[in-house]
């Protein structure tokens, strides 16, 4: 499922969770995003996320900390990682308080945040910081050769 008439450059997202409420809940918070056009699409389980993944282009995964049958994001990201996604990938929680989550960096992991935390500008700074980052247009001249 993804969001209606995007344009193509549209930064592309992935939410793996097992709860569809949770992919509604995302896109009626992210709604009033404007800026910039995010196209989400929706997987429930690791296995349909992969086989996304291997069929089209991802600029985010928005992944589900605990996806059954795999245990957490200790098993998942280092499968997305293993079909070759080098895209950056944020782990969602209820709960990122386990002392487990300090590991996020060594298992293919971006970033993690909690499932209360996501909203428009939320996104819209995670999409700066981790996917695209426009230069300011009076900077370009400094990093022009």
């Amino acid at each position: 499922m993804s969001a209606e008439a995007v344009p193509g450059d549209a930064v592309k997202v992935l939410f793996v969770d097992d709860e569809f409420i949770e992919f509604r809940s995302l896109k009626k918070k992210i709604g009033s995003l404007s800026e910039p056009a995010v196209d989400v699409e929706y997987s429930q389980s690791i296995s349909d996320a992969l086989e996304k993944v291997k069929g089209g282009r991802f600029d985010l995964i928005l992944l589900d900390n605990r996806l059954l049958p795999n245990a957490d994001f200790r098993e998942t990201v280092p499968e997305l990682r293993g079909i070759g996604y080098t895209g950056p990938i944020g782990v969602v929680s209820t709960d990122i308080s386990d002392g487990y989550f300090q590991q996020f960096p060594d298992y293919g992991v971006d970033f993690r945040i909690g499932k209360d935390e996501i909203d428009a500008r939320t996104l819209q700074y995670i999409i700066r910081e981790f996917v695209k980052y426009d230069l300011p247009d009076f900077w370009k001249d400094d990093y022009t050769i």
